[in-house]
């Protein structure tokens, strides 16, 4: 059994076109069902900041592990990557092939390669977010680096997510490094193809989804999350879109400077997409224009 997962840049059409691939599958008499790899879809309410499939598509094509987690929930990759695993198990059970979509890079290797993840504990978690939160992620990162030199040469100043979860692993194992093994598939019969668009392509793109996203009512869906929690979630607060709105409603932004800092946020994260997924030579790339033809031929 095939599993066919589509890679690429945000803003880059990966949805859209897995559900034209499962239609056009389902048409020629072989059922396809899609595995959501997005970090930020899993949470319940962030529909538009996600472009999460629309309820069409999502009616005509089985979607799995959207949807499925409180925004006051912190996602876990390991844990992720074992409820991805399992709704592919179930699908091919049921002789039906897995679409894997997403963007989320760290989050589709797991699913799909042998990875293994450094133990965790919430308290000790907490007690170095908590530090992180008083000191900053410059402060922890000089600390991280005086313990593991190694580990701090792999992870940048500002990254404090990355960092705590350093220290974390470290408190925990005595190590950690911050490297990832060369990929080696854990599943039988993965096909990646990745989504082909030039650069400046993608920009406008992205320009193009940031301008539906306030006009579909963003600031509106932040507001109404804030009243549920999202500020307590160490997560979803941070997702794109979603932090530049809770700025500007704390007023240290205006509304135009968060608008435009979501467009330039999503650029700079597109291009590191794009970096992670290029560093993959299993992933085979198409243009748009050809890419349901190519999928389809792969299968």
């Amino acid at each position: 059994m095939t599993i066919l997962a589509i890679v690429g840049p945000t803003a880059s059409g990966k949805s859209g076109f897995a559900v034209e691939i499962a239609l056009r599958l389902a048409c020629q008499g072989r059922p396809a069902e899609i595995v959501n790899a997005d970090s930020m879809a899993v949470y319940r309410g962030m529909d538009i900041g996600t472009a999460k499939p629309t309820p069409a598509e999502r009616a005509a094509v089985p979607h799995h592990l959207i949807d499925i987690m409180e925004i006051t929930e912190t996602a876990a990759v390991a844990e992720f990557r074992d409820r991805a695993r399992a709704a592919i198990t179930d699908i091919e059970s049921r002789g039906v092939l897995p679409i894997i979509v997403g963007g989320s890079a760290l989050y589709l290797h797991a699913i799909l390669d042998e990875l293994d993840f450094p133990k965790t504990d919430p308290a000790v978690r907490a007690k170095w977010q908590a530090k992180l939160d008083q000191l900053g992620a410059e402060t922890l990162w000089d600390e991280l680096n005086a313990r593991n030199p190694a580990a701090a040469a792999g992870i940048l100043p500002g990254n404090g997510r990355r960092i705590v979860r350093a220290l974390e692993a470290i408190e925990l194992t005595g190590g950690f490094t911050s490297r990832l093994p060369e990929p080696v598939y854990a599943l039988p019969g993965v096909v990646q193809l990745g989504v082909l668009i030039p650069r400046e392509v993608g920009d406008e793109r992205i320009a193009a989804r940031v301008d539906r996203m306030w006009l579909a009512g963003l600031v509106d869906e932040v507001r109404r999350l804030e009243a549920l929690g999202l500020r307590r979630g160490v997560t979803a607060s941070r997702a794109l879109g979603y932090a530049q709105v809770l700025a500007y409603l704390d007023g240290t932004l205006t509304e135009a400077q968060a608008k435009e800092r979501t467009e330039i946020a999503t650029r700079q994260f597109s291009r590191k997409q794009l970096a992670w997924f290029r560093r993959d030579r299993r992933i085979e790339w198409a243009e748009p224009e050809r890419f349901v033809t190519t999928a389809l031929g792969l299968l």
